[in-house]
């Protein structure tokens, strides 16, 4: 018998809406709409901040508060400089990869709306193949049809303008999705959907919930170190994506080794809490779940090193989403494990209970108190 599916037609409507708007580092605000929007019948209330990070809150009275959280922007370019006879060079805003963009088309946000254009390259005839030059920051422009700078500007264009690539959301082969900014506007949708199921199983917290999508991940963890301060989190539980090292030119040992379609992975990191992870772990096992595991050095990129060293220390973990082809406009993972990831957050979840601090160190117990003697009475003097 077939198992059920975790998502539904409103779920991948919702995904496809979200992931065909562009919201690139700093920009994320349109977005955040849409995800909130979304989210607004699984949760009690909002908390934003001033930068675009949108939480959606459960129980916001309970002291004892559990975050689970992705991130909202994707990679994009900045103009950086046009030049007389008008074709502009870019400047990254996030790890953009200057080797993919060669005959893509672009989107440049300016004031009057979009400008659309496109990363030129000389033709292959016209090349000197004895000193074959690769795409690099200083040698990809944009062309967005005009023959001056002065019409490039007239168009709206300036020095700032954020740039993004228009391609939308398809399901190849029945169960891969594909799409730029897949990483992590998928984590979004997951804990969204966590949310969702809360709801609609009537399934009762006795703790805070706070549902995060951050800004600003891509520069730095950014959106997750200001959130976490306001927050103020006993827990995270954190979900991104890692990448499927089955694919060509990636090196098993020293990448280590996951797939797309295995499962979640659980990440081994000094910012991930031990204690919080076999949680996860031991949930997986339970529910029949199943996960592959991963090894960080140091740190783990994500916005977990940014939750796990906040306010004194916050039991952190990390659950990430297999994925091809990162930072390209043909991301790609696997439906199941989107499922899996979703369904592992919402049983762990279940599993943790109000005050569990993940110590490893049990709190001294208290001296026994004794009563004193009585004092004996003296006998009264004849």
């Amino acid at each position: 018998m077939a198992k059920k599916s975790i998502l539904n037609k409103k779920s991948l409507t919702f995904l496809e809406k979200y992931l065909n708007n562009a919201a690139p580092t700093g920009y994320e605000w349109e977005g955040q709409k849409i995800w909130m929007d979304y989210l607004k019948p699984y949760v009690d209330e909002f908390i934003t901040d001033t930068y675009g990070t949108a939480v959606g809150v459960i129980n916001p009275e309970a002291k004892y508060k559990v975050v689970i959280e992705g991130h909202a922007d994707e990679i994009s370019w900045y103009v950086n400089y046009i030049t007389d006879n008008g074709l502009i060079y870019v400047i990254r805003n996030g790890g953009s990869d200057h080797q993919i963009a060669t005959s893509k088309r672009v989107n440049i946000h300016t004031k009057k709306g979009i400008v659309q254009g496109v990363f030129g390259w000389p033709a292959i005839h016209t090349r000197n193949k004895s000193k074959e030059e690769a795409p690099k920051l200083d040698n990809i422009c944009i062309d967005v049809g005009c023959n001056t700078k002065e019409e490039v500007l007239k168009l709206g264009v300036h020095v700032g303008c954020v740039i993004t690539y228009p391609d939308e959301f398809f399901i190849l082969n029945n169960d891969k999705f594909v799409c730029r900014a897949l990483d992590n506007r998928m984590g979004g949708f997951m804990i969204a959907e966590v949310a969702r199921l809360l709801k609609e199983n009537k399934k009762k917290l006795d703790f805070g919930l706070y549902i995060t999508n951050s800004v600003q991940e891509e520069i730095g963890l950014r959106g997750a170190e200001m959130i976490t301060h306001t927050i103020k989190p006993d827990v995270a539980i954190v979900t991104d994506v890692c990448h499927d090292t089955t694919t060509p030119m990636i090196e098993k040992k020293t990448q280590g080794e996951t797939k797309i379609g295995d499962g979640p992975v659980i990440s081994y990191a000094p910012a991930v809490q031990n204690r919080l992870r076999e949680v996860l772990i031991d949930t997986a096992e339970k529910k029949k779940i199943p996960f592959q595991r991963m090894a960080s050095s140091r740190m783990t990129g994500t916005d977990t090193d940014a939750f796990a060293y906040s306010n004194g220390g916050v039991a952190s973990a990390l659950i990430s989403l297999p994925l091809r082809y990162m930072h390209t406009t043909v991301e790609m993972v696997h439906r199941d494990d989107v499922e899996n990831v979703i369904n592992l957050i919402y049983e762990s979840l279940l599993a943790i209970k109000s005050g569990e601090t993940f110590s490893y160190f049990e709190k001294p117990k208290p001296a026994p108190r004794t009563k004193p003697k009585p004092k004996s009475k003296s006998k009264a003097k004849k």
